[in-house]
């Protein structure tokens, strides 16, 4: 007995040492974790239950016989985060450049398959050079294998992708389907093709970084959720925001206890709009000084700042906010601000958690560029998003609310719950002096005339009653009570229920 638990240990040790000490002082080297340092840091301590740790590939082609290592690549298994069950992967580059395989992606189908099976969350920490060479067409059916499992579990559970390390080809297809992509800077790229192919294709010359680094993916091409400066801060704060998740879309997020009283007055809000309806203000400061403890959690920070996405918490409940910034682009939706929001409406609504939305927006950007560019297309994105959401939503316009944009963000017609107001909005077709000036348009060129009308139409429409007489707007409210409306609102909308008509999906404009 006691060789045989020898050779149990031995067995586990190999395993243990991944590609070999060299290999892992490389990845120390290169300031990234090994996959099991990842998990340590990630999971809670002890919880980690190990999957498949014998596993090896089944690849006798090229010499790869000689080439095989316990574990396959990636490490596999479940464990908790705060108490609560996740699954998790983590690919190692130490074994062969944490390369999928047939046998590397069986393991992480196993994973997925239990984590609908139990509804829990699946993540995955992505570090592999792409699909095995050597093993050919079984390697890409592996892709495609995870694949299939990521589509199923869209919508049932959570499953969030962690870019630690080189993500390119067929490998980026399986973040792209996952719920939220997030990277690490200078560490980890995502891209279909890589530099050299490109250089050969295009005659284009660009590194790895520009081409698909956590800079470029978090700030231009919006295909990240975030980005971290190094792999502990990316799993420390991932460890923050699965705490705002439920496990699946049969249950609830988790409730924390609310230190904050639902009834705190925020009376600097008061002064928060301008006098100047044409000078910006921040929205982050609205935001944090409406949720508990003023704990916000910003998805997609550095893309479409037009308009913001994250969760937070009220009364110990999480809450996904949208919030046009007038800050950027005057708070204007465009194709990039539309999707973005879209996509995270659409989440919040599968996995049933309520929507908050702060609107100020002036319209939608014009311009040839957005014309082309499909606007029309993709702000029916948001539009649909929003129709179609079935969980509670409350909605509060600060200022402006102009034109189609008022229709798209969240407004009673879209079977908003609770719509809310203060007293400085403006909810009309357009502002003010363009109105006057195609109403009036024989008044162009008498500029009294022109800013007696605007005045006239201000007073009319530039507030928040004329849409309160039509049943529109619920309530004209302070600014300093917008915590506790929205509060005691969601409170009352807690066993809302609501079904769409039943249909196999509809067709969102894609």
């Amino acid at each position: 007995m006691r060789e045989i638990l020898e050779e149990l240990e031995r067995r586990r040790e190999a395993a243990r040492q991944g590609g070999g000490q060299r290999r892992i002082d490389a990845q120390h080297a290169k300031g990234k974790l090994t996959a099991r340092e990842r998990i340590g840091v990630l999971l809670d301590e002890d919880s980690f239950e190990e999957w498949d740790i014998f596993v090896e590939h089944r690849c006798a082609d090229f010499d790869m016989a000689d080439k095989a290592v316990p574990g396959d690549g990636v490490v596999t298994g479940h464990g908790t985060i705060n108490g609560r069950t996740v699954f998790v992967f983590s690919q190692d580059f130490t074994v062969l450049g944490g390369s999928l395989s047939e046998a590397h992606a069986g393991k992480i189908c196993k994973i997925m398959d239990h984590a609908m099976r139990v509804g829990a969350p699946v993540i995955g920490l992505n570090d592999s050079g792409g699909a095995r060479i050597q093993e050919g067409i079984d390697s890409l059916a592996g892709y495609a294998e995870v694949f299939q499992r990521n589509v199923l579990a869209s919508g049932v559970i959570p499953q969030i992708s962690m870019i630690m390390g080189p993500c390119a080809g067929g490998a980026v297809y399986s973040p792209a389907i996952t719920d939220f992509i997030f990277m690490v800077r200078d560490t980890s790229y995502m891209y279909v093709t890589g530099p050299e192919v490109v250089k050969t294709v295009t005659h284009e010359t660009v590194t790895h970084e520009e081409l698909g680094g956590a800079t470029t993916h978090s700030s231009r091409s919006g295909v990240a959720d975030g980005a971290f400066d190094n792999d502990v801060e990316a799993l420390l704060s991932l460890r923050r925001f699965i705490d705002f998740l439920p496990a699946s879309n049969v249950d609830e997020a988790p409730q924390r206890p609310a230190m904050d009283p639902v009834t705190r007055a925020e009376p600097s809000l008061d002064t928060l709009i301008p006098d100047n309806p044409n000078k910006p203000y921040d929205m982050h400061e609205l935001i944090t000084k409406v949720v508990d403890d003023g704990d916000f959690f910003e998805l997609k920070p550095d893309f479409a700042g037009n308009i913001l996405i994250g969760f937070g918490r009220m009364d110990g409940s999480t809450v996904g906010i949208v919030a046009n910034q007038p800050m950027v682009l005057a708070g204007c939706l465009d194709i990039q601000s539309s999707v973005k929001a879209a996509r995270f409406v659409r989440f919040c609504d599968a996995f049933s958690i309520p929507i908050v939305t702060f609107v100020d927006v002036p319209g939608f950007l014009p311009g040839t560029s957005q014309e082309y560019g499909g606007i029309i297309r993709h702000g029916a994105k948001l539009l649909y998003a929003y129709a179609e959401c079935t969980v509670p939503k409350v909605t509060v316009i600060t200022r402006k609310a102009y034109g189609g944009a008022y229709d798209v963000m969240a407004s009673k017609h879209l079977r908003g719950d609770v719509n809310l107001a203060w007293p400085s909005a403006e909810i009309a077709v357009m502002g003010p002096k363009g109105a006057v000036e195609i109403i009036f348009r024989e008044d162009i060129g008498d500029e009294e005339k022109i800013t007696q009308r605007t005045e006239e139409y201000r007073k009319k429409f530039a507030n928040p009653f004329v849409a309160g007489h039509r049943g529109f707007i619920d309530d004209v409210i302070l600014p300093s009570e917008t915590r506790t409306r929205i509060s005691r609102s969601l409170s009352m909308l807690r066993n809302k229920q609501l079904d769409n008509p039943w249909r196999k999906h509809g067709n969102i404009p894609l």
